[in-house]
């Protein structure tokens, strides 16, 4: 097995959950760290026995000759740093979102497309059991599926939690794109329409609701509650039966010409790692090997924020 040498860039909280999920997975070294921090990258590097803290992103590889690079970093800073990462011969995992929006989000592919690096996203929730348990039942039966997205947000609670305007602006990108992506995962083929029901009118917003037509037939739809409580959920529904996330980490279903749920057991690997990454991590690493993977490619994230933007209008 080929050993695979992963840095970090970044030093908060996501930084640590990666750390932390890809310490476990095998034949991976922990090579080193960078962030504008240095006292956090130096606090986790002793955490996790990192050899390197690094001045700089060049610095970082030259220390270390990673193959695959974690970047977690804030949002607003997100774009020149992976565009800093993808001068360099690693691949990349980049943490959602990819840029603060979808022009950003651009920028960032071309430079990708440029520099020809293997680029993924952590979409950590198409990891989720719930999520792979509902997607395998799902993909063993070929029928229309309507899929129901209930998002949840709050200009109000961004601001609380001190999110740099910009970023409130956009947060249909930095944190909608959670629940919206389940459209995109579970959703089959093209979009093909986009229609808002009720619009998004930015600060304005009560409730935004959009509907979805993929040219496999399938349809979604879009309740995000922006003024108001709500709970995060994802439910899918067919012919024969009916997959609901409620949380989002808790699958149950239920089965045509029945009326009682059934639960699917909560799978260890989402509560000993912060839910999806220890998967994500495995498949990351797959994917530098050059092995079969389901790792998240860039080019398929973008197909969430071209949604996004379709939806919102910005």
């Amino acid at each position: 097995m080929k050993e695979v040498r992963v840095a970090f860039v970044g030093a908060g909280g996501m930084a640590r959950e990666h750390l932390s999920a890809f310490r476990d997975v095998p034949g991976v070294r922990l090579s080193g760290i960078h962030s504008r921090t240095r006292d956090r990258a130096e606090a986790l590097a002793k955490e996790f026995g990192l050899p390197t803290v690094a001045d700089s992103i060049p610095g970082l590889y030259e220390r270390t000759r990673a193959d695959l690079v974690v970047v977690a970093v804030p949002e607003l800073v997100s774009t020149g740093v992976t565009l800093q990462c993808f001068e360099l011969p690693w691949a990349s995992l980049l943490e959602k979102p990819v840029g603060i929006d979808f022009d950003d989000a651009q920028l960032i592919r071309q430079a990708a497309e440029r520099s020809e690096v293997l680029a993924m996203v952590g979409l950590n929730r198409r990891f989720y059991a719930s999520t792979l348990a509902a997607k395998a039942d799902l993909d063993s039966r070929d029928e229309r599926r309507f899929i129901t997205v209930h998002d949840q947000q709050s200009y109000e609670e961004a601001r609380r939690y001190n999110h740099p305007e910009p970023i409130v602006e956009r947060f249909m990108y930095a944190n909608s794109v959670h629940n919206i992506d389940y459209l995109a995962n579970f959703g089959r083929g093209d979009v093909m329409t986009v229609q808002p029901l009720e619009p998004w009118q930015g600060e304005a917003t009560d409730v935004c609701i959009v509907r979805i037509v993929f040219s496999s037939g399938d349809v979604g739809m879009y309740h995000g509650i922006w003024r108001g409580p709500g709970p995060w959920a994802c439910a899918i529904s067919t012919r024969s039966k009916r997959w609901l996330m409620k949380p989002l980490e808790q699958a149950a279903y239920q089965n045509a010409g029945e009326r009682q749920l059934q639960e699917v057991a909560v799978d260890e690997l989402d509560q000993r790692y912060k839910a999806g990454f220890f998967r994500q991590a495995c498949e990351a690493v797959a994917a530098v090997r050059g092995e079969r993977n389901a790792a998240i490619s860039l080019a398929e994230s973008l197909r969430t924020h071209e949604l996004i933007h379709r939806m919102f209008g910005v």
